[in-house]
């Protein structure tokens, strides 16, 4: 027997002798009755366990040492035939991409002296920051037929703009310059005016006006974005305007919806010389303040916004304030994901009214113009949208409104062969009366993607007034109005396309206080204007272009006595570049 085996038995024996010795002391003992006393309850504590340790350390005297192996690898050579074949990588076409430039330039002519000039301009200030300038110029100089009077016109603006996009902050400062020149040429051809009187008339108004804008954007505020601009206009006869808005908006989370609250301060003040009867001037100034706070809620199918606007009115020169609350509910709801999409809402708005806004409409208006704001009551509306298969989409609408003090064009009277008129009174301007008026409408628009170059759309509005003084034809507001449009790509070279507009027919008034005739209420008859352009792309720098505007060829009446250039041709080209 070995020395290892020795000690285990030996162990064995003692564990044995022990275990009987306690065995038989229990035996010999008895149980009493014992008291126990709870000096205070017990309290466990956690202690830190003993831990085995996962790779125990051996501590064994009879433990044989490893012995250190060393080797080595004789390397011999050996001859190989084996030569592997070089691999080649696999030819992927990829397409030309288009170059990109961040400036060009553009010159075009045609007919009636006509002249389009356009430069566009870009700088990449720093990898957030931008400059661009803009310039244009637009201007004809060719008489119409029968038109005793000039009816050349000129249009040039220039626009700078700066805008930088942060990480947390966005925000652009943007300065646009516009001169403007017009010919009041509309001489209503009823009246007999001697050569001589027609020689001496200057129908010629110049406008200059200068607007300096900007907005800003902000992430992980309140303050979501605002927008702020003020600007200034004068013409030739001592007209000036002063416009300036501010339009912040607060957005407050409320769980998952948003609230959001919208301020609006438009403010506007003027004066003309003269009125259009009389040598008083007139001033007029109004300040709108408004707040619209409204809640959005947003779902997979439903969009839902409900709010409601607060603004007081103030007439600063009359010292009038008064107060409007309009409603502020919009809701859009997926019947068929994008296939039917169900719209609706009813808003209200007191919209400010200005000399800038009215002349950028009609042009042809008198320097001896009333400004007041226009309280829009409610426009409540309902529509279906959507689209099928990707290559058709659809938009009808109908809807109903109500406009307080809505502005109306009409025809100033013919104050007779006077050599002191100025060029505007000889009937051959316009003037702004104001009416309540209310509007039923009915929209609808068709989008179709022919094919993937070629592209057809076409829309028409019906509407139904009922004016408190002008019934059923407000001054110069159509019934009927349609449109169509189609763009063609028929090669990477070359690009075409047409609209065509309608307008229904229209009313206005001829007056005569020279002879104290009574109005005449006049109808001026629909027109049909055809357009067509084409762009051929001679290389990636330059392209050639040619647009036909009026195709028909026709005269139409825009407004009362002032017809339109007939057919107009013209072709030009443009060049894009780097600096």
């Amino acid at each position: 027997m070995t020395l290892y085996n020795r000690l285990i038995a030996l162990s064995m024996l003692l564990l044995l002798g022990s275990f009987s010795s306690f065995a038989q002391d229990d035996e010999d003992q008895t149980l009493d009755t014992e008291v126990v006393n709870v000096v205070r309850p017990y309290t466990p504590s956690l202690s830190d366990a003993f831990k085995i340790k996962q790779t125990p350390e051996i501590n064994d005297s009879i433990t044989s040492q490893k012995q250190d192996v060393t080797y080595g690898i004789y390397s011999v050579p050996v001859a190989s035939t084996f030569t592997p074949a070089k691999g080649t990588a696999v030819g992927v076409e990829k397409a030309e991409r288009a170059p990109l430039y961040d400036n060009y330039a553009t010159l075009g002519l045609g007919s009636y002296t006509t002249a389009l000039a356009e430069f566009y301009s870009s700088w990449q200030l720093s990898r957030t920051d931008n400059f661009g300038l803009f310039l244009q110029h637009n201007s004809a100089q060719g008489d119409i037929e029968d038109i005793p009077l000039d009816a050349s016109f000129l249009d040039t603006d220039l626009a700078l703009s700066y805008t930088s996009f942060q990480r947390d902050l966005g925000y652009d400062i943007n300065l646009d310059v516009t001169h403007q020149l017009y010919n009041w040429y509309g001489v209503n051809p009823t009246v007999s005016l001697p050569q001589e009187l027609i020689e001496s008339i200057d129908p010629t108004q110049t406008y200059f006006s200068a607007f300096l804008s900007g907005g800003l954007t902000l992430e992980d505020s309140y303050f979501k974005s605002g927008r702020g601009s003020i600007g200034f206009l004068s013409d030739k006869f001592g007209s000036n305007e002063i416009r300036a808005t501010l339009n912040p908006q607060i957005e407050l989370p409320i769980t998952d919806y948003r609230f959001l609250v919208d301020v609006d301060l438009d403010f506007v003040s003027g004066s003309f010389e003269r009125s259009y009867f009389d040598d008083m001037p007139i001033d007029y100034g109004f300040l709108n303040l408004g707040l619209s706070p409204a809640l959005e809620i947003l779902t997979d199918d439903l969009t839902l916004y409900l709010g409601a606007a607060v603004y007081m009115g103030q007439d600063i020169e009359n010292s009038d304030t008064d107060l409007f609350v309009y409603p502020r509910v919009r809701a859009s709801y997926r019947l068929l994901d994008d296939t039917v999409i169900a719209y609706g809402g009813i808003e209200g708005d007191l919209n400010q009214n200005s000399y800038y806004d009215l002349k950028e409409e009609n042009p042809f208006v008198s320097p001896t113009l009333t400004i007041a704001p226009t309280d829009q009551v409610y426009d409540a509306y309902l529509g279906l949208k959507g689209k099928f298969g990707g290559n058709l989409s659809y938009n009808f609408r109908g809807g109903y409104s109500n406009e307080n003090n809505k502005p109306l064009f009409l025809a100033n009277p013919y104050k007779g062969a006077g050599q002191g008129f100025e060029g505007y009174e000889f009937g051959n301007s316009f003037q702004v009366v104001y009416d309540n008026v209310q509007t039923l409408n009915f929209f609808g628009e068709l989008k179709i993607a022919l094919t993937e170059q070629a592209t057809f759309g076409v829309s028409g509005n019906y509407y139904g007034y009922d004016g408190e003084l002008t019934g059923s034809n407000p001054w110069n507001l159509p019934e009927f109005t349609a449109a169509a449009t189609v763009d063609v790509q028929f090669s990477e070279k070359l690009f075409a396309g047409a609209s065509l507009f309608f307008v229904g027919e229209r009313q206005d008034v001829f007056s005569d206080t020279f002879t104290t005739t009574l109005p005449v209420v006049v109808t001026l008859d629909n027109y049909f204007d055809a357009n067509l352009y084409a762009t051929y792309r001679i290389n990636e720098r330059v392209s050639i272009f040619a647009r036909g505007n009026n195709l028909v060829g026709t005269n139409y009446q825009k407004w009362f006595n002032f017809p339109v250039q007939g057919l107009q041709l013209l072709a030009g080209a443009t060049y894009k570049f780097n600096w």
